[in-house]
């Protein structure tokens, strides 16, 4: 059976939002947050302590949008992925690997330097220049959610999982003020899903 390893509010929540649309069995096994500390024998299985941590036969996947990748290819077809012989393809890859390196990067900087050093160690000018940082590069979903619903294809895949992901780590954070109105409507209308419900729910529930 599939695993997940998730951490309330952790880009885990991907994976598992994902598993939610897709109809999947799997194991959850919800931690406290850092698992490194807080979850005895992590390391073992994620040497790097990060979350998530998917499992799947022999096969062992840490990075978030990746395992949303993963699963819509080997458990599809579903119209949460895309195909290499859809126009929009490049645009779909580019939105799920956007949505950590280029959305989500930043955000870790200002959760990291606000909240989870101690105050000796937080560092204001930081927070501010990667709040930036995040907003400027958020003008790209801004753009391309003009007149649509979704992100690529007209239709809700996991690039959208990915993204939003980002918008609501954002309301976390207290730096969504800056939202344009395309997409605060946009993060509505994802998280009003049954499926982004269901994720929620099961991994409050542990």
């Amino acid at each position: 059976m599939l695993k997940l390893y998730h951490c309330h509010n952790s880009r885990s929540l991907r994976p598992l939002w994902c598993l939610e649309e897709m109809g999947l069995d799997y194991e959850l096994i919800t931690m406290p947050f850092p698992p490194r500390f807080e979850y005895d024998g992590y390391l073992d299985i994620n040497p790097l302590g990060t979350v998530p941590t998917f499992i799947d036969g022999d096969l062992v996947m840490t990075e978030s949008s990746g395992i949303c990748h993963y699963l819509v290819e080997k458990y599809g077809p579903t119209p949460l992925g895309m195909t290499v012989e859809e126009a929009e393809y490049g645009d779909f890859l580019n939105w799920l690997y956007r949505s950590d390196a280029t959305f989500t990067f930043p955000q870790a900087i200002v959760l990291r330097y606000s909240r989870l050093e101690p105050a000796e160690r937080q560092l204001p000018q930081a927070v501010e220049d990667y709040t930036i940082w995040f907003h400027s590069r958020l003008r790209s979903v801004e753009t391309a959610l003009e007149n649509k619903d979704y992100l690529v294809g007209d239709r809700f895949t996991v690039a959208d999982i990915s993204v939003t992901y980002a918008l609501t780590m954002a309301q976390r954070l207290g730096i969504d003020d800056r939202f344009k109105p395309n997409t605060k409507r946009y993060l509505e209308s994802m998280t009003a899903r049954d499926g982004f419900k269901r994720a929620i729910q099961r991994g409050e529930a542990g």
